[in-house]
C-alpha cells in the first residue's frame, strides 16, 4: 500500500470466521433476510459443484452450506441421502472437497456442512485446511453441546464459524446454552425428523423463532422442509435467513440452471417478503 493512502472499511478482507458474521451485519443494514442454499459436494459431480457454487451467488445466494458426502447420513431425508451416495460413488472425500472450493474461489462464505467422523479423519489440521481452501464456517450434524467438550472447543477455536443446530422441541434455557456455544449464525431446524421437501411449515414455527431470538444475539436461520418461493417468504418475514437444502438438490440433479432458477425464484421471495 502507498504512503499516505487511507484503508476504508471495504479494503479490508474479513478473517473466515469473520466473513459470516460480516454478511449478515450488511443484510441487517441493508433490512435483507439472507437465502442459505445447501448442496452436496461431487453431485450431480465435481465439475457442476463448481458450477452451481458460481451459478448459486449469481443468483442471490448469501451463505452457500455444502455438505460433505457420508456413507451413514442420519439427519438427511432420501433426496440428500441419494446425492451423498451419487458423490461418493464418483470418489469425493474431504480433500477433493477442499479442492473443489479452491477452485470456485467464491466470494460468498461457505460452510462445510458434515457429520463428525469424516472431519476428524480428515486430521487435527482439517479446520486449518479448510479455511486455507476457502471455508467460512462448520456446521456438523451430530455433535451436540455438551457431547464432547474437548471436540467442541477444537471446532470452536478453530479459524471457521461454528454453526450450532437448535430443534424446534429445544426449552429455552438449552437454547440459549447452544447459542453460546456457536458463532456466525444458528441454523434451527424447523421440524422433527430428515431433511426433505414439505408442503407445509410447521404452525408453532413463529413461536419457536420468537423464543430462539429471545436467547441469543446471533442471526437465526431457519431449514428443513423449506421448498417453494412462498415458504421461503413466510420464514423470511420471522427469520434473519432461509436455508434450503433437498429442494436445490434434488434440482441439481436435473441440471445446473434448474437449481439457479428455483434460487433466483427463492432470492425473489425473500426480498418480497
Amino acid at each position: 500500500m502507498a504512503s499516505g493512502s487511507v484503508t476504508t472499511s471495504s479494503d479490508v478482507i474479513a478473517p473466515p470466521a469473520g466473513q459470516i458474521a460480516r454478511r449478515f451485519a450488511e443484510l441487517a443494514n441493508a433490512r435483507r433476510r439472507a437465502l442459505v442454499p445447501y448442496i452436496t459436494a461431487g453431485h450431480p459431480d465435481a465439475a457442476r459443484t463448481i458450477e452451481l457454487i458460481h451459478g448459486l451467488a449469481d443468483a442471490g445466494a448469501d451463505v452457500i452450506e455444502l455438505g460433505l458426502p457420508f456413507s451413514d447420513p442420519m439427519a438427511d431425508g432420501p433426496i440428500i441421502q441419494a446425492s451423498s451416495q451419487r458423490a461418493l460413488e464418483l470418489g469425493m472425500h474431504f480433500d477433493l472437497l477442499l479442492d473443489l472450493v479452491a477452485r470456485a474461489k467464491s466470494d460468498v462464505p461457505i460452510v462445510l456442512f458434515s457429520y463428525l467422523n469424516p472431519v476428524i479423519a480428515a486430521g487435527s489440521d482439517a479446520l486449518i485446511r479448510a479455511s486455507e481452501a476457502g471455508f467460512s464456517g462448520v456446521l456438523i450434524t451430530d455433535l451436540p453441546v455438551g457431547a464432547d467438550p474437548d471436540r467442541e472447543s477444537w471446532f470452536g477455536e478453530g479459524p471457521l464459524a461454528f454453526i450450532r443446530l437448535v430443534a424446534p422441541t429445544t426449552p429455552q434455557a438449552r437454547m440459549k446454552e447452544i447459542a453460546a456455544h456457536g458463532s456466525g449464525f444458528v441454523y434451527l431446524i424447523s421440524r422433527l425428523g430428515v431433511t426433505g421437501v414439505r408442503d407445509d411449515m410447521p404452525a408453532e414455527l413463529p413461536a419457536t423463532v420468537a423464543q430462539l431470538r429471545a436467547s441469543t444475539t446471533l442471526p437465526v436461520c431457519v431449514g428443513f422442509g423449506v421448498s417453494r418461493p412462498e415458504q421461503a417468504a413466510s420464514v423470511a418475514r420471522i427469520a434473519d435467513g432461509v436455508v434450503v437444502g433437498s429442494a436445490i438438490v434434488r434440482a441439481a440433479g436435473q441440471s445446473v440452471d434448474q437449481a439457479v432458477a428455483l434460487a433466483a425464484s427463492l432470492r425473489a421471495a425473500i426480498d418480497a417478503a
